[in-house]
């Protein structure tokens, strides 16, 4: 690829723009600095620089985001900033035209804290979010109230919601303190683990209540802070599918 296509690609501007970087001396190629934009390189695994900043050539975006409270999952946020402020402006820009940069893969409510995965791959996104492949994802839930072993059994056995008949079931739950629990689904509704512990007579605190800590096998790292994103490894893509 030619080097003004590759920084396009990874969200550095329009091809003028990432043309005029490669002019004025702000990249360089391998440690290697390089001031035609024409110039061809193999893409695969290609590490650059751009104004002093080093990126690795990626031909899809897998990212995790620790989504801090605060927050919407929203490119137009109506109350709260959204997640993407978050990321820098290549990964929002990536690909250019009307559908650039990374997209969530679902959705966590404002309040909500925990693991998000972000992509450019659309099929990737599809897999992830469609109940129909039943993607485990962990919640730690802090209660308003105390947590015993019927409100445990009921979710497990399964509950109603009000937009559904067919009851909705936690694939997995059990009590971690007097007022947590840790549950596990593999499909996404509406404001869902809320709504589930609101149908056994309890409450998800409004604050720090609730917590995406796993996707799949993959957990959120414990030294990825609220606000901080990396890119995911063949490791933790196998995870996440795991």
């Amino acid at each position: 690829m030619q080097l003004h296509d590759i920084l396009y690609s990874q969200g550095f501007g329009t091809r003028r723009v990432c043309a005029g970087l490669v002019q004025q001396g702000w990249v360089t190629v391998s440690g290697l600095p390089c001031t035609d934009a024409l110039a061809e390189f193999d893409a695969t695994g290609l590490t650059f620089s751009v104004q002093g900043v080093t990126w690795g050539y990626h031909e899809k975006a897998y990212l995790m985001l620790h989504k801090p409270a605060g927050y919407e999952c929203s490119q137009k946020p109506s109350t709260y900033p959204s997640i993407y402020t978050l990321l820098p402006a290549p990964i929002r820009q990536r690909g250019g035209g009307a559908a650039a940069g990374v997209q969530a893969v679902g959705r966590l409510d404002q309040d909500t804290t925990g693991l998000l995965l972000l992509s450019d791959d659309g099929k990737f996104i599809h897999r992830m979010s469609s109940p129909k492949h039943h993607v485990p994802k962990v919640y730690d839930v802090t209660a308003k109230h105390p947590v015993d072993d019927r409100q445990i059994q009921k979710l497990l056995a399964g509950v109603v919601l009000d937009d559904d008949p067919k009851p909705v079931r936690a694939a997995a739950c059990e009590k971690t303190g007097e007022q947590q629990l840790r549950l596990t689904l593999t499909e996404g509704k509406y404001h869902q683990v809320k709504r589930m512990i609101a149908a056994v007579g309890n409450r998800v605190e409004e604050v720090g209540g609730l917590h995406r800590s796993r996707i799949g096998s993959l957990d959120l790292p414990a030294d990825l802070g609220p606000g901080e994103w990396r890119w995911l490894t063949a490791d933790d893509l196998k995870r996440i599918s795991a």
